[in-house]
């Protein structure tokens, strides 16, 4: 991770990378922005928190971010974008909105260490992000993940995020959950 990448200062600083960038694909039939509303909807459907939901919507805001500085992506590269993403909004948001968020990448590698058939529901663009994530997770990393406080949010986030990726869900826009995401600020 790039340690000089900027911290949000705002709600509004955040939501506007998504002004900016929110039309970029990312591998999957969709783009940013209907990304991160399918996961937020259904999160929101499933009676998440709003601090949840708001997890659930910018999850990939890291992607952003990158794309924001001037950071060429590499398919072939860990671009560590949860943990951008978490250290990003940790000015703006609790840790019940970036714990979630910075371990998504690792609820994935861990449901596909632990549950068969896991594995065979991932998109295409996850399978591969999956390679140079580090693949399934160890035993040692397996405890590891049950022990942190927050793995079963990761574990939900990620739920979500494989899930809304389809291109016959919501029309809303990140902004639609913009007065939510300032309700939870910090």
């Amino acid at each position: 991770m790039n340690s000089n990448l900027p911290q949000a200062q705002s709600v509004e600083e955040v939501f506007a990378l998504f002004d900016r960038h929110g039309e970029v694909y990312y591998g999957e039939d969709i783009n940013q922005n209907q990304h991160a509303v399918q996961c937020a909807e259904l999160a929101r459907r499933e009676g998440a928190s709003p601090e949840m939901i708001v997890a659930t919507l910018l999850h990939d805001v890291g992607h952003l971010l990158h794309l924001d500085v001037g950071l060429v992506h590499d398919q072939d590269v860990d671009d560590d974008h949860e943990a951008t993403g978490a250290k990003y909004l940790a000015k703006v948001f609790p840790p019940q909105v970036t714990r979630a968020i910075a371990m998504h990448v690792t609820a994935k590698r861990y449901r596909c260490a632990v549950e068969p058939g896991y594995f065979d529901t991932l998109s295409e663009a996850s399978v591969l992000s999956l390679a140079i994530q580090g693949g399934p997770l160890t035993g040692e990393e397996i405890e590891r993940f049950e022990r942190h406080p927050a793995s079963n949010d990761a574990l939900a986030l990620r739920d979500w995020d494989d899930r809304g990726k389809s291109v016959e869900l919501s029309n809303e826009m990140p902004r639609d959950y913009f007065e939510m995401a300032l309700s939870v600020a910090i």
